[in-house]
């Protein structure tokens, strides 16, 4: 049975989430501070954590590093914090992604899934992605179809497809393919998945594929 462990200080999202997922099999625990979750997860070992940022002793972000610290456990963040700034701080903390209150039951409930779907199969590398109607061999560099990408366009992709499903945020992205000092160059971004999307989707104008979360940054949806 897969273990959730919900770390939230208000006590009907805790009870709302218990009921909701324990109702759908999976085991789950609760901790209302920061420093209870780090400790619950060290000796329970949970399969997946559901966060809040918003903690009475703990900011989220420090909790998300000291999980990181020792264990790649999935991580979702639901917080009532909106802003733009503390979602990226959130991601590029190690969250594997980020939802704002008030939400949606059933579109948590389909995160979850998504997320202990990708923490169950292997770690492997794929070597070939399709988007679409192409096919994608990242060991070899080619898209199908004779379609013709840049380096850049190529890294850009290549980091958003080795993460199916994953939300990657503006700062990984800008800091793997640029580095450091391009962190806020966020205008590089749009023009790139801009000539990605007109390359890969079959209407670059309604992405089903390459997707933004504004914000945030962006998401390859297989």
């Amino acid at each position: 049975m897969t273990r959730i462990l919900v770390v939230d200080d208000e006590p009907q999202i805790l009870r709302a989430l218990r009921i909701n997922l324990a109702a759908r099999h999976y085991e789950v625990a609760v901790a209302t501070d920061g420093t209870t979750a780090l400790r619950q997860a060290a000796d329970w070992h949970p399969d997946l954590v559901i966060l809040d940022l918003g903690l009475p002793d703990l900011d989220g972000v420090d909790v998300i590093h000291g999980l990181r610290g020792w264990t790649r456990v999935p991580i979702i963040v639901l917080s009532g914090r909106a802003d733009g700034r503390d979602k990226v701080d959130a991601l590029d903390a190690g969250a594997d992604d980020y939802m704002t209150k008030p939400f949606g039951i059933d579109e948590l409930l389909a995160r979850v899934r998504a997320v202990t779907r990708r923490a169950a199969v292997p770690s492997e590398e794929p070597a070939r992605v399709r988007v679409g109607e192409y096919e994608i061999d990242l060991a070899r560099k080619t898209v199908s179809g004779g379609v013709r990408l840049t380096p850049t366009e190529w890294h850009i992709l290549e980091i958003l497809l080795r993460n199916p499903g994953k939300l990657v945020s503006q700062r990984q992205l800008l800091t793997e393919v640029w580095g450091q000092s391009y962190q806020k160059e966020t205008h590089y971004l749009r023009q790139y998945l801009a000539q990605l999307r007109r390359k890969l989707e079959a209407d670059p104008a309604r992405p089903v594929h390459l997707l933004t979360e504004p914000g945030m940054g962006y998401r390859f949806q297989p």
